[in-house]
């Protein structure tokens, strides 16, 4: 059964343990980088262990991100040559459109190259995040005002966008603040407002996809790859959900998003297991044989910390509190603690778990996965400073 959230009964992560979570995984970095600096994390371990791959994946930023983020908390050269040799390779992969027809450019290059810009005032980062900037807007339909998330331009049956893509946004706002040219985020605004008025349910769940009429652009039906069934609420997803409505604040100020955060983010909580790390879909509670998504939590978490900055002090503390509580679980009972069992920073992961109802492939389940990494280092950075985000 699904809890009623209760922040009262939960303890928070304290600054020594986030120190020293951020330590480790310094650490942890720092001794894999002989292996993963001319290569990048495969999307999910397997068996605890990633193996290397090219820069090919729509999850390669991730692993860079994580570079960065170490980066910021040691100083240590090794860190900042690594995550120099790595934006050369997006500069390459985007000036050779390597695997970029799809809309996750932002997760791509924002951790990547966007984070180089802003730490070291790398310029190929710069340019090679403008050029994603470009190549994702050529994914926008204006008929429907959205960004279509994958496949073929020109297939209705792939005539949609999901909700992970509120998080890609931010790169378009980004490159008209550095370009000058309000083309980008005047196509992010259009697909914020699209998205935002389709994939939230009324209950405030979220659907995974949602699909227009590829004709007249209106709204046609909402649907699951990830999820268990089109009628759940993936854990991800509504994770997502929690950080794009953040982000969606953060630029546009409008009103109406604080609402939809909130409504969201609660639904989120409210069926959350009694560790506070939900399963893998919002279906599933304790005493279900299913496995978690620990990523989901660091995900929401940082949805919150993120949106703590634009609210009334009473609510801010409320969820800057609920950020702290689902990041003690996920460090005391969900992190890696040594280097010997895995060279993630997460376990109990999930990327793809097929169900009877959705078309998924299975796959990086019970695992630790690269945006699940990430977004924990993320999430313990922001309680640690006044971090300057990489979205």
């Amino acid at each position: 059964m699904a809890i009623t959230f209760n922040e009262a009964q939960y303890p928070q992560i304290t600054n020594e343990e986030i120190n020293k979570a951020l330590a480790f995984c310094n650490e942890q970095i720092i001794h894999i980088l002989p292996e993963f600096t001319d290569k990048f994390q495969k999307a999910y371990s397997e068996d605890g262990f990633y193996q290397p791959i090219e820069n090919n994946y729509w999850t390669c930023g991730f692993w860079t991100g994580e570079i960065w983020l170490a980066y910021e908390f040691s100083k240590d050269e090794r860190l900042k040559k690594a995550g120099e040799v790595q934006i050369h390779s997006f500069m390459d992969r985007i000036v050779n459109k390597i695997e970029v027809d799809h809309h996750d450019m932002g997760f791509l290059y924002s951790p990547s190259c966007v984070a180089g810009y802003k730490l070291i005032g790398s310029e190929e980062g710069k340019e090679a995040a403008i050029k994603a900037a470009d190549q994702l807007i050529t994914r926008y339909h204006p008929v429907g005002e959205f960004i279509q998330a994958w496949g073929p331009m020109n297939a209705p049956e792939n005539y949609r966008l999901i909700i992970d893509c509120l998080v890609n946004l931010p790169l378009l706002y980004w490159a008209s603040e550095e370009s000058g040219d309000n083309k980008y985020r005047d196509i992010a605004e259009k697909h914020i407002h699209t998205a935002v008025a389709n994939v939230i349910r009324e209950d405030y769940s979220t659907w995974h996809t949602f699909f227009f009429d590829m004709e007249t652009g209106a709204p046609h039906h909402g649907a699951t790859c990830q999820g268990y069934r089109d009628g759940s609420a993936w854990a991800r997803g509504q994770a997502w959900g929690v950080y794009g409505l953040a982000t969606a604040y953060r630029y546009t100020k409008r009103p109406e998003y604080i609402d939809l955060f909130k409504q969201v983010t609660e639904y989120f909580l409210n069926h959350l297991p009694k560790d506070l790390v939900p399963f893998w879909d919002l279906e599933f509670s304790d005493g279900d044989d299913q496995p978690r998504d620990s990523s989901s939590a660091s995900i929401a978490a940082c949805g919150m910390l993120e949106m703590i900055k634009y609210l009334e002090p009473e609510d801010a503390e409320h969820y800057g509190k609920i950020a702290r509580q689902l990041m003690k679980s996920v460090y005391d009972n969900y992190a890696v603690k040594d280097m010997e069992t895995s060279n993630g920073l997460v376990l109990h992961s999930t990327y793809s778990n097929h169900s009877p109802y959705n078309t998924c492939n299975h796959y990086g389940v019970d695992e630790c996965n690269s945006w699940g990494d990430y977004f924990y280092m993320e999430a313990l950075t922001r309680l640690s400073k006044d971090w300057e985000q990489y979205w």
